[in-house]
């Protein structure tokens, strides 16, 4: 797969014309008709797309989803996925067919297994996500899941400069939209997310964030909870978005793995789009 950062504003075929020397323009219309061109993995097949500096075309020219799909790793019980970010892990009722668990099944059909959802991460989150290829491997992580998730490491940027560091609890709810916060009484489920700040500008703050729970959105709120939104988090009071997506990241999962009882260690790089904002900013 072919990657390009967009270094200017542009129409999308104009853009891909310039920068594609090795495709012929009946390449390039094909590329866009057959479905092939992501932007920030979105499919796009408009000529005329309006692309903004710092887009992340994908050019999939090998006509298969398969090439989307980053295992990090696989056994006979499990595989473990980098997922990127604007993918759903599982169907909605808005998307049914473009998901990481639908291009996860589709792989694993060549070899007879099918797949079993053990955890999994927001829409706009990239990341570490896995997966089951039983649903008996599937019942011995997920049951005792907070206690053998030994490590849940998250990269973020955040709006403003927070604290070196920073221990968050509170009781979580959720409204009838979904959308995820802080309630003053204690009849939610309760969350712990810790950060330590990396580095930071006048703008911005890197953090590493570790989670104790796994809820729904906890680190966007607990942030926004504390002024410090994550970038590209509208939902949840962020005001910039100049990387066009959301800022966070799953980057490592230490996990105790309950058959072997020996620790797993997954890790997924970082975007460096996450450490520019920091270098861009100054």
């Amino acid at each position: 797969m072919q990657r390009i950062v967009v270094s200017e504003k542009s129409e999308l075929y104009t853009y891909l014309r310039n920068n594609m020397k090795d495709k012929s323009k009946n390449n390039i219309k094909s590329l866009l008709t057959r479905k092939n061109i992501l932007v920030n993995n979105k499919i796009v097949t408009k000529y005329n797309y309006k692309l903004q500096k710092n887009d992340i075309i994908l050019i999939d020219d090998k006509k298969t989803k398969d090439v989307f799909l980053n295992i990090i790793y696989e056994d006979n019980n499990i595989i473990v996925i980098d997922k990127p970010f604007n993918l759903l892990t599982i169907a909605n009722n808005k998307e049914k067919d473009r998901t990481l668990y639908r291009m996860v099944s589709s792989y694993l059909k060549k070899e007879n297994s099918k797949v079993f959802i053990i955890h999994r991460l927001d829409r706009d989150t990239s990341g570490i996500v896995m997966f089951a290829k039983s649903p008996r491997i599937q019942k011995l992580y997920q049951n005792d899941w907070n206690s053998i998730a030994k490590v849940r490491e998250y990269t973020a940027v955040v709006e403003g400069i927070t604290n070196e560091n920073g221990h968050i609890e509170s009781y979580l709810r959720q409204t009838k939209t979904k959308q995820v916060y802080s309630s003053d009484k204690k009849d939610g489920y309760f969350s712990i997310t810790e950060y330590e700040r990396l580095k930071h500008n006048k703008i911005y703050s890197l953090l590493k964030i570790h989670i104790f729970t796994g809820r729904r959105n906890q680190i966007r709120c607990h942030m926004s909870d504390i002024g410090h939104p994550i970038v590209g988090d509208k939902r949840y009071n962020a005001k910039t978005n100049p990387i066009h997506r959301l800022a966070l990241h799953a980057n490592r999962l230490e996990i105790m793995n309950p058959l072997t009882k020996k620790m797993m260690i997954f890790t997924s790089t970082v975007p460096k789009d996450f450490d520019n904002l920091i270098k861009n900013n100054r």
